[in-house]
């Protein structure tokens, strides 16, 4: 399983970390997909933030940066 750490700042200015989970995919797919699903006008990402499970739409999202492995810094 491809886990990786996406740092979501929303357009209201506001940001945060969600983990990004793709089943049996190589971490530079999953980044892909990532990147894919967030560039279409109507895409959206299942995520965790936390212990909760959400949805990220790309409409609310003015930058990702993504990082393969533990936290953001």
């Amino acid at each position: 399983m491809a886990r990786i750490v996406l740092r979501v700042r929303l357009i209201s200015g506001d940001q945060l970390d969600v983990t990004y989970d793709e089943p049996g995919a190589a971490d530079d797919v999953t980044v892909q997909h990532a990147v894919t699903a967030l560039a279409s006008d109507n895409g959206l990402l299942r995520c965790r933030h936390g212990d909760r499970d959400m949805v990220l739409y790309s409409r609310g999202v003015a930058s990702v940066e993504i990082a393969p492995r533990g936290a953001v810094l």
